[in-house]
């Protein structure tokens, strides 16, 4: 049986469906009785969801610049 961590390293497999069938039945064999792991499933299933609603346009170029001014120095 598969721990909670191969299970999150398999969820994007799952996710995209490209999991072979062994490993497959291992990962719902897991979400049977680990209830953490199904929420951890339900939360990046939404997040995919919530994502794919997200418009592809680029930010201003204000935001872009500050976020980049932030992220350059976060550890400062």
């Amino acid at each position: 049986m598969l721990t909670c961590r191969e299970l999150t390293e398999l969820i994007t497999d799952n996710l995209d469906g490209s999991m072979p069938l062994m490993q497959r039945l291992r990962f719902q064999l897991h979400l049977g009785i680990c209830r953490h792991c199904r929420a951890y499933l339900r939360q990046m299933r939404a997040t995919v969801r919530t994502l794919g609603m997200i418009l592809a346009e680029p930010p201003p170029p204000e935001v872009r610049d500050e976020l980049l001014l932030r992220f350059r120095n976060w550890r400062a």
